[in-house]
């Protein structure tokens, strides 16, 4: 279903607002400016439904928060050090946005874009983007896409794909918060584990300034549950950036058979797994992970433990000419 809303956007159109159903009483909303995941409602056991997308209360909010909530990142998620890149011998600057660095795209990334609704019916949309030459610095003609999925089974399946003409580094990602809670709690309350040997840490402006590190006996080691609260800003390399907001190498190294890692909600009634075909996993300040690709939400039988899979994970994927793809999937289950 597609809904028009009376508010103008930045560019003097209304925003275009997509809801995705299933037959299992899940609902997806989605809206066209920033290619954005506005809602994900989750029938639960006792009748009660669960909000598990954090957002704003209307589309025009989204133009005025700085967190990215649910929209798809481009040209290059994360930080681009110094807001400059070489490449086969060329130097390229960028237009900084943090700093003197460059987050997620630039000042005019693809999160501030109407992108174009190409097809769309109740299990799906299918939207896309173009970038020109010089876009926020960047060099070559850029096509991207992205298709939303929800499933019967429950599963928000999301997956990007770009088209470029010249070498250019690439890097499309969901920046989605989840909270299993369905409410204002403390995510520091939910339960975690992330299937990872190492993970990379960064400096205070996030930037990364030596190899992998291994998890092995310090606070990033969540090869085992535990709750994100337990050794929370216990050491420097979290201290830095006031939480957990680092990249992990993860053992199923793009594997979509494999989870990637695991969350529950502090009352064990949601469990949210994620699994995604880029090798590194990136945590969010201890808020959300991000989707790349994929979620998927199914309730399990009564008696059993809430699965959640998916995550925010974002997708470490670099195109450096041609086309490219990255998948990633989440799926939800109650008891």
């Amino acid at each position: 279903m597609l809904n028009e809303t009376p508010t103008l956007a930045p560019d003097g159109l209304p925003y275009r607002l997509l809801t995705l159903r299933n037959s299992a009483g899940m609902v997806v909303t989605l809206m066209d400016w920033g290619a954005t995941l506005l809602s994900a409602r989750v029938p639960m056991p006792d009748g009660s439904v669960r909000e598990t997308l954090l957002g704003c209360a209307s589309p025009e909010q989204y133009i005025e928060q700085t967190a990215f909530l649910g929209a798809s990142i481009g040209r290059y998620a994360n930080r681009i050090a110094r807001s400059r890149f070489t490449l086969d011998g060329v130097t390229y600057s960028l237009l900084a946005s943090q700093g003197e660095n460059q987050l997620h795209g630039g000042p005019e990334g693809f999160d501030k874009r109407r992108w174009k609704i190409v097809q769309q019916n109740d299990g799906e949309v299918w939207f896309s983007l173009d970038s020109l030459d010089g876009d926020q610095g960047f060099p070559g003609n850029l096509t991207a896409t992205a298709r939303f999925t929800l499933t019967e089974d429950n599963r928000i399946a999301i997956e990007y794909r770009a088209t470029v003409d010249k070498p250019c580094p690439v890097n499309l990602t969901n920046h989605a918060y989840f909270n299993l809670d369905g409410n204002q709690t403390d995510v520091r309350s939910h339960k975690l584990q992330i299937l990872a040997d190492e993970y990379l840490p960064v400096d205070e402006m996030g930037i990364p300034y030596q190899g992998l590190k291994p998890v092995s006996g310090n606070s990033f080691d969540f090869r085992q549950p535990k709750t994100i609260a337990q050794d929370f800003l216990s050491d420097d390399d979290q201290r830095k950036v006031k939480g957990y907001d680092h990249a992990f190498l993860l053992q199923a190294k793009g594997d979509l058979s494999q989870p990637a890692a695991q969350v529950w909600s502090a009352d064990e009634k949601l469990q949210m797994t994620v699994y995604t075909t880029a090798p590194p996993y990136s945590s969010t300040p201890v808020t959300i992970w991000r989707v790349p690709r994929r979620v998927n939400m199914t309730p399990t039988a009564p008696g059993k433990d809430w699965r959640w899979r998916a995550s925010s994970f974002r997708t470490r994927l670099t195109i450096l000419n041609g086309r490219s793809r990255t998948a990633c999937y989440v799926r939800v289950k109650s008891t």
